[in-house]
């Protein structure tokens, strides 16, 4: 079969990467991918926000399969028109995709089926949302409504800085449409934790635990990215909480969305933070997260395209999904200065020394000059297994001292939590 991913990070690598093991497929397309896809897939130069241009090759194509990676073409209602094509589509519909695509509607969706959640309120006028700052106080959580590359989003220590992202949002449309209304919530105490769920809109199946890393500098310091890095599993994730995490809170969304006619087929990604009070959802995404992708599927044992072809047919229930007992680890390597200004061109080198090691994802890549060069602000996924996350750790590393390119930039700590539990 022919398969389309579309997208071109390091989560679309990840996934082409694993598409392409599968002995149903003998064909993998990626809609733009990357130098390092294009490695292992034939890339097509359409953006993954070109709908009429996705539908168009698909057509032309007669591709067997459709992945959706980022969130932004599922927001525009892709995954709809591949179906009124005919086509095989994984990724959940406009209307379903609205649990990212709008924090207002996924925290009101848990306000009123009891899905454990922070306390908030929003605001489309700063003045209102000013005073609710200062009736609250800080440290509070100022959250653009909509789609903002996961930037979207300040913990703001103070009433002041608090007061600063408000006015930041509202009033000079720092995340343009996407902040035109904000969303204020108490800050949450503890330490979080990636879930993603495989489901067919009925029967939900967690995948492996995940950690990611949000912020840009060691010792969780620096301002909030897209993530720096992951590892799974997350020892702090026991079985109790799974459990837990799997009835009250990920079938019961997918319960509730179906209730409200919002049929979700596709992955759901639920960001939790463990708290004294219990485990709460910190967001939702409405596709595979990004790097916590790189660790997952290196542990999937499972043919992907099977678990994509239960999930269409409406028969996950009856699919038998493996996993790798052992531990994956995924380091970033950004450009200087990510998550700010940052230059693009420079030349990566120690790739195929890297590959002897670990599993080279490209995230922000592009070949120039018979070059591969840098082509956004996080780079490489450098992601590695071990029988411990402890040795995962050391093996990604040795794998990323082999790679250089100027003004390069990665944590050094990434995994650090769970060597504290170990």
């Amino acid at each position: 079969m022919k398969v389309l991913v579309v997208g071109g990070g390091g989560r679309e690598h990840a996934l082409v990467w694993k598409l392409a093991q599968s002995p149903k497929v003998n064909q993998v397309y990626c809609a733009p991918g990357n130098a390092g896809i294009g490695q292992i897939a034939q890339t097509v130069s359409i953006k993954a926000e070109d709908i009429e241009g996705i539908c168009r090759f698909v057509q032309e194509e007669n591709i067997d399969l459709t992945v959706i990676g980022p969130e932004i073409p599922l927001s525009m209602g892709l995954a709809d028109r591949l179906q009124k094509m005919g086509r095989k589509v994984f990724g959940p519909s406009q209307k379903a995709a609205q649990i990212e695509g709008s924090k207002k509607f996924a925290k009101d969706l848990m306000l009123k089926y009891g899905i454990p959640t922070a306390k908030y309120a929003t605001f489309t006028k700063s003045a209102d949302a000013i005073a609710c700052i200062k009736d609250w106080g800080g440290p509070i959580v100022i959250k653009a409504d909509g789609l903002a590359a996961g930037k979207g989003v300040i913990v703001a220590m103070t009433e002041e800085e608090a007061i600063a992202a408000v006015k930041d949002m509202l009033e000079d449309g720092s995340f343009g449409g996407a902040g035109a209304r904000v969303v204020i919530e108490e800050f949450l105490q503890g330490e979080e934790v990636s879930i993603l769920a495989f489901t067919d809109g009925k029967t939900v199946v967690p995948m492996v635990s995940a950690q990611d890393h949000k912020r840009a500098l060691d010792g969780d310091q620096g301002l909030n990215t897209g993530g720096m890095g992951a590892y799974s599993p997350a020892p702090i994730y026991t079985e109790q909480m799974a459990t837990m995490v799997e009835k009250d809170i990920l079938q019961k969304t997918v319960d509730a969305m179906r209730i409200e006619g919002y049929l979700y087929q596709g992955v759901l990604y639920a960001g939790l933070m463990i708290t004294k009070d219990g485990i709460k959802v910190l967001e939702f995404n409405a596709r595979f997260g990004d790097p916590e992708t790189q660790p997952v599927l290196m542990r999937l044992k499972t043919d992907l395209v099977d678990i994509i072809d239960s999930i269409l047919n409406g028969t996950l229930a009856q699919q038998k999904i493996e996993w790798s007992e052992k531990a994956a680890v995924c380091v970033v390597m950004a450009s200087g200065g990510y998550p700010g200004h940052y230059e693009k061109g420079k030349i990566i080198t120690g790739l195929e020394e890297a590959a002897s090691l670990a599993q080279v994802f490209h995230a922000g890549t592009a070949l120039q000059n018979g070059h591969i060069v840098t082509d956004g602000g996080r780079v490489l996924g450098v992601t590695a297994m071990g029988d411990t996350i402890r040795a995962a750790i050391h093996t990604v590393y040795e794998a990323v001292k082999k790679i250089d390119f100027a003004d390069c930039h990665y944590r050094k700590d990434i995994g650090y939590r769970a060597l504290q539990k170990q």
